[in-house]
């Protein structure tokens, strides 16, 4: 990926956060690399060096800075980088994939060679794929040595490292400090069973807008709101092992982050489950230059001005998404809350939650999942509310996902995943593309047969509505719910 010196320096000078976590600078006189939007004095141009990702800048020598902390700058959406395998690849190397397999397979699932994928990904990024795993770790750990009360071993575990001996040399040799030296001397957290993290976001960013979108559509049990937090339980299953516990967030708007609150018992998870987070706030967006896109369309320009910051919502997991999807299916937001929270105190595991942090209350059941929902009889599916055809949609999407005939996930190729949803009875476009767009992280998915959103521009045809969103693309999916929030 090549940079322009001019524009990053300019970009450097106005502390612009809008290239937040797009380069970082590294400073030949001080060994250290930053984020574009550190507070440090401004070094002259010829004392730069601007890099596309932290792994580059560490490749080349340098140092993360102490004050601006490079492993909390935000990532890169899927449209901003390489429209391949290559990016997906990255994403998942970056939450750990390579933890727990190796680079063949991997490779494999993006239909390419270990070499091949080697050779894409130093192309575009820089550096191999190995070193950006490395980087995300050494990245990952001084973020927990800064801001939790982990032991290091405790550290060392849940950043990737088979030991603290393999987390110990290379920390010391990339950075230059022992990591006892990096641990933050600040008092213990409030609750010793919570890990608390930051993570950064491009601004603006509509918190309150997200959250009551997400909390409106949550079931009670799995996912709620508690004024501004935003919390739900979580089961993520790492090396044949299911890890489950809480998460809640809160923003930092001052900060541009979000405060993350996860119960320790998710600890073995952290990277994956962190890139899940991002993805279900889509805090990699880059707002200004979509909504700058959006809004070279009169009719959508003053609906996006009037909602700075919006995000599409992402999913934490694709099978629950693309399930509630299918619950919603001609019945109200309320509704296919209702049918959800229904579908998980019968089929979800039960949470009991024994912390001080989280009252037992708030959060009852772990959503279920496509293995126990596909074993389920018609019989259980109707009891619950639902119509013979709608538990036969239900339960045949349980078993394409579970036999592995369907991935619900970024990564995946767009249009043979929609054609595959679509062949399961009950599934039609609008199902598919709404599934795309937050289960597939999918920018451009647009359900335009949408009666609210013809109905934003006074359109009476589908054909119509396709036509008048040809310049929104690639951002479509922001477009649309632009539209939708604009009913309200």
């Amino acid at each position: 990926m090549e940079l322009d010196p001019r524009r990053c320096y300019s970009a450097l000078k106005a502390r612009d956060a809008r290239f937040d976590g797009r380069f970082f600078v590294a400073v030949s006189t001080t060994g250290i690399y930053c984020r574009p939007v550190c507070t440090a004095r401004t070094p002259g141009q010829d004392r730069c060096s601007f890099f596309a990702n932290a792994a580059a800048a560490e490749r080349a020598g340098y140092r993360p800075c102490l004050r601006c902390r490079p492993e909390l700058a935000p990532g890169q959406a899927p449209v901003d980088a390489v429209r391949t395998g290559a990016h997906w690849a990255v994403a998942r190397i970056e939450s750990g994939a390579l933890n727990e397999g190796d680079l063949e397979r991997l490779a494999a699932e993006y239909g390419l060679s270990s070499r091949q994928l080697r050779r894409v990904v130093e192309t575009e990024f820089g550096v191999t794929p190995v070193e950006l795993a490395q980087t995300r770790r050494l990245l990952l750990a001084k973020q927990l040595l800064t801001d939790s009360a982990l032991g290091m071993s405790e550290v060392a575990y849940a950043s990737g490292f088979s030991s603290v001996r393999r987390f110990n040399h290379p920390f010391k040799t990339r950075y230059g400090l022992n990591p006892t030296a990096l641990r933050r001397q600040a008092r213990p957290p409030a609750h010793a069973d919570v890990i608390t993290l930051k993570l950064a976001y491009r601004p603006p960013l509509d918190w309150p807008r997200l959250r009551a979108f997400l909390a409106s559509r949550g079931a009670a049990g799995v996912e709620c709101a508690q004024g501004q937090r935003y919390l739900r339980t979580v089961s993520l299953e790492i090396g044949g092992k299911t890890h489950r516990g809480w998460i809640a967030a809160e923003p930092l708007p001052q900060q541009n982050a979000l405060r993350l609150e996860i119960s320790s018992s998710l600890m073995p998870a952290l990277a994956p489950l962190l890139a899940r987070v991002r993805r279900l706030f889509d805090l990699d967006a880059n707002p200004r230059i979509i909504e700058e896109h959006l809004c070279r369309d009169a009719r959508l320009k003053p609906i996006v001005r009037r909602q700075a910051g919006l995000r599409v919502p992402g999913a934490f997991d694709g099978f629950e998404l693309a399930l509630r999807a299918v619950l919603g299916q001609q019945v109200s937001v309320k509704g296919a809350s209702t049918l959800f929270g229904r579908c998980a105190a019968a089929f979800g595991e039960p949470a009991g939650f024994e912390s001080a942090a989280m009252p037992r209350e708030a959060l009852q059941f772990f959503a279920p999942t496509a293995e126990r929902i596909a074993q389920a009889d018609l019989r259980e599916l109707i009891v619950l509310g639902l119509t013979k055809k709608r538990a036969e949609t239900i339960r045949a999407l349980a078993r394409a996902v579970a036999a592995g005939e369907l991935k619900l996930e970024p990564g995946v190729n767009i249009e043979e995943t929609m054609q595959g949803l679509q062949a399961l009875p009950g599934i039609g476009a609008w199902t598919a593309h709404y599934i795309a767009m937050r289960a597939l992280g999918y920018p451009d998915a647009f359900p335009h047969a949408d009666l609210g959103l013809m109905k934003t521009l006074g359109l009476r045809k589908p054909g119509d509505m396709l036509a008048a969103a040809e310049p929104w693309r690639p951002w479509r999916s922001y477009a649309a719910h632009h539209l939708w929030a604009s009913l309200k």
